[in-house]
């Protein structure tokens, strides 16, 4: 459910945007989501079609990019994806890592007439 607010957002991101750049339409909308942040496509695009309704960005299409997990290892400094039972830096086993990659969530561009 907190999909609505992250849609909410996006649409006030978009809308402010194509005012400042005195657009008529927003027809697209690149976003950048990391494979942490628990956002899911399908219930962000379900919302999108509900609350941009009657706004220049009905119908604007919602492009999806995930990205993966990036991890650094702050004993060693080795970056890499972690595997789904250890978030461990497979080089020197230290679990001392931060993420670097992979929980952003962000409109990359928007497309507008």
């Amino acid at each position: 459910m907190h999909e609505l607010p992250i849609s909410q957002s996006i649409l006030e991101i978009a809308l402010r945007e194509a005012e400042k750049a005195g657009a008529k339409k927003v027809t697209g909308i690149s976003l950048v989501i990391g494979k942490l942040a628990t956002a899911v496509d399908d219930s962000i695009q379900f919302y999108w079609s509900m609350i941009a309704e009657g706004t220049i960005a009905e119908g604007a299409i919602l492009h999806f990019e995930r990205i993966p997990t990036e991890m650094r290892c702050y004993d060693c400094g080795h970056t890499f994806e972690p595997d789904e039972r250890s978030f461990s830096c497979p080089i020197c086993g230290s679990s001392h890592v931060r993420v670097s990659r992979g929980d952003e969530l962000r409109v990359e561009s928007i497309d507008i007439e």
